[in-house]
């Protein structure tokens, strides 16, 4: 375990009178992959907005590499090392692939990276023989994998996956999966993970927290996740007998 890469305190955000992200406080160690999980409406995806600045906390603060980003811009986070992906795949469709890979600007106004560069990091994923291909011909899988690809060119230290698995197969969410383990061996870099698939959460996770309500309810290993019973409730209730490690 390295050091700690990510600090929330007291993380709160309200619409009106309902709170979507109630007191939510955890840390994230540097060089791991951690995931988020809960319930439809658990406050998942808006404490991705909050820590990212693409919303501002009624309370609460964000500290990255022991910075306060709290109330900063997307760009300017981004620009520090910590990014993200969207539920909804964000690629420029009417461009190539590689264009895709060339559009996105390095940080601190460092020169765009070469062509090589970008089909190498094609390459990683699979897409190298599709880089003149233009990025809506893609399969959805594929479209994926691109915009996954395409925040390595910000030079990223911390990178939120948003539903990355979400309308993929079994074989794409494998390599999917395989991918980011190859990325964080290759690179450092540390990965958060927001998935309704939470048997592959658990499965490629090392620490986990989950929230329901807008709250968190559980932090720990998979195996203790799994056998949590506030989890279990949370999803399924009380009185049913399964295995969040189930495949889907």
């Amino acid at each position: 375990m390295g050091d700690v890469i990510l600090k929330v305190t007291d993380l709160t955000k309200n619409f009106g009178g309902l709170y979507a992200v109630n007191s939510c406080s955890f840390e994230i160690e540097e060089g791991i992959i951690f995931g988020l999980i809960g319930p439809n409406g658990a406050g998942k995806t808006t404490t991705f907005n909050l820590i990212c600045g693409n919303l501002k906390p009624a309370r609460g603060e964000v500290w990255f590499q022991h910075e306060k980003i709290t109330g900063l811009s997307p760009r300017l986070i981004a620009r520090k090392g910590a990014v993200r992906t969207f539920q909804i795949s964000r690629v420029f469709k009417g461009m190539t692939v590689l264009e895709n890979i060339l559009v996105p600007p390095p940080p601190d106004g460092r020169p765009r990276i070469s062509r090589q560069k970008a089909q190498d990091l094609l390459d990683i994923v699979g897409l190298k023989g599709q880089s003149g291909v233009k990025a809506g011909n893609l399969s959805y899988g594929q479209q994926k994998l691109l915009e996954f690809v395409r925040i390595f060119v910000l030079e990223p230290k911390l990178v939120l996956l948003d539903e990355i698995f979400s309308g993929l197969n079994s074989d794409e969410i494998e390599r999917q999966m395989k991918i980011i383990r190859d990325f964080r061996t290759r690179t450092g870099v540390t990965f958060v993970i927001i998935d309704h698939a939470v048997s592959v959460v658990l499965r490629l996770c090392e620490q986990i927290i989950v929230m329901n309500q807008g709250e968190i309810i559980a932090t720990g290993n998979p195996e203790q996740i799994e056998n949590n019973q506030e989890v279990i409730d949370a999803y399924l209730g009380s009185d049913t007998h399964w295995s969040l490690m189930e495949e889907p």
